[in-house]
């Protein structure tokens, strides 16, 4: 196939020196015993690159379940030290590894990389291979286009094997897998800071205790008998106190189309529930004091009807990676002026696909176009860029994932929103804000609890 490399606009401040490789081509019906032989159950190469600089897939770090109420979080890798720092000084020697994103918080803000050795950390429990595995032939998109969901994949990656010969469909099932990226079944947050940073003062917009289940991982659940919810999340709002005691429902679509997402909030003395329609998209994100919209959390969040996704090709770059250490640590203490604290955070090499989303005709919101990096063994979209009306490069989105053996699964852990126009940024996380601890358990949560008619019923005055 002929490669199809977009490439940076000439109106961004930054050229990048990436030369993106086309993953081998594959046709659109895949081989599922690819994921047991060259691939691993995720989809993801199993061999290490030409160097060793990334070595080979081994079945990722796993460890016994811990009771349902104890925390999950360890420490990993503290005997390590960097192999290099990354830095405005010696940005062009790692050019070709940085996204455009991680160049400009770089070059205008002065942030700096420590690069680690790679660690593929990456597992999932077995009925998910099992599933994902399945989903390779059940799996398909919408028929009016794959930016509305897919049908027929439930508890794997529903498209593990890139159709990677029409860079459309191609693109559609890269979003769709960032969107559905493991995070677990039922995990509880004891507290999740929602943090800004602005002219370098930090400022606690919303701190939540957050429930999250996902229907669409459920060990028991069919195609048949899948209600079409990724997952249904319960956030209790404890500070700051004016908005303390405040609820929200939110639950997440597989497929647009037949089941739209859908947001109910519980205000404080209003005593009633109330849906929320205009939370998506470009709203802007009421955590996020106006840097950040609904859409911008998780580097993509949400629907993503509004674009057309584009396969770009696959890789190498330097991703933040294993950053178990935000978990122990405090939000004061991670967050600096610009970006998060370079100690906290680990950079590692590892191969990522590249995805562009561009809008489609008819449809408007304030990132015309933008970029996202799929780490290959995880699904998760661990960076991303967006650019404005005018193709100005304006923002930039990480993920900061940890391993959590016991679960098993390298997952979200923090995520950040950063304004490439004033050096503002957003942070939510699983993390301490004295005098409140932030912790990650895998409770079994009742099912009501995501009920909106439940929470209404809960209501008070």
């Amino acid at each position: 196939m002929k490669r199809r490399d977009f490439g940076l606009l000439a109106s961004t401040s930054l050229a990048t020196a990436a030369v993106f490789r086309p993953a081998r081509a594959q046709s659109a019906s895949p081989d599922p015993s690819l994921l047991t032989t060259t691939l691993t159950p995720m989809g993801a190469e199993r061999a290490g690159n030409a160097d060793g600089s990334i070595p080979a897939w081994t079945g990722g770090m796993v460890s016994s379940p811990l009771p349902p109420d104890q925390a999950v979080g360890v420490q990993l890798f503290t005997d390590e030290q960097p192999l290099y720092t990354v830095d405005a000084s010696n940005i062009a020697q790692y050019q070709h590894l940085l996204t455009p994103g991680t160049q400009a918080e770089i070059t205008k803000f002065g942030r700096s990389l420590k690069v680690y050795p790679t660690h593929r950390t990456a597992a999932l429990p077995q009925y998910i291979y099992d599933n994902t595995t399945k989903n390779v032939t059940r799996a398909q998109l919408d028929p009016q286009g794959g930016r509305f969901g897919f049908t027929g994949a439930v508890c794997g990656a529903p498209f593990p094997i890139i159709d990677t010969s029409d860079p459309l469909v191609g693109g559609a099932q890269l979003i769709w897998n960032h969107l559905t990226a493991w995070n677990g079944f039922y995990t509880s947050g004891s507290f999740n800071p929602g943090v800004v940073v602005i002219a370098g003062k930090l400022i606690l917009v919303s701190g939540t205790v957050s429930r999250t289940v996902h229907p669409y991982y459920d060990p028991d659940v069919t195609p048949d008998s899948y209600d079409g919810y990724l997952s249904k999340a319960h956030f209790y709002t404890q500070a700051p106190s004016v908005v303390q005691g405040q609820e929200t429902l939110v639950w997440h679509s597989t497929n647009v189309n037949i089941h739209p997402d859908i947001v109910w909030t519980l205000l404080n003395g209003q005593g009633r529930v109330r849906k929320a329609p205009d939370e998506a998209y470009d709203t802007p994100s009421p955590a996020a004091d106006g840097i950040a919209n609904i859409d911008e959390a998780t580097c993509f969040y949400g629907n993503p009807s509004q674009y057309d996704w584009t396969y770009i090709g696959k890789q190498e770059m330097l991703v933040p990676y294993n950053c178990n250490a935000i978990a122990f640590g405090n939000v004061q203490d991670i967050l600096q002026p610009h970006y998060i604290n370079p100690d906290y955070v680990r950079w590692e090499k590892h191969r990522v696909w590249v995805v562009e989303a561009n809008l489609h005709p008819g449809e408007r919101n304030v990132n015309a176009r933008r970029r996202f990096y799929l780490d290959e063994d995880s699904w998760y979209s661990l960076l991303g860029e967006g650019y404005d009306a005018e193709m100005n490069l304006v923002k930039a989105y990480s993920i900061y994932n940890w391993c959590v053996p016991s679960l098993p699964g390298t997952i979200q852990l923090a995520t950040t929103t950063h304004s490439l126009i004033t050096g503002d940024y957003t942070f939510n996380g699983n993390c301490s804000y004295p005098p409140f601890k932030g912790s990650l358990t895998l409770n079994n949560i009742p099912r009501t609890t995501f009920d909106p008619q439940e929470l209404a019923a809960t209501a008070s005055f």
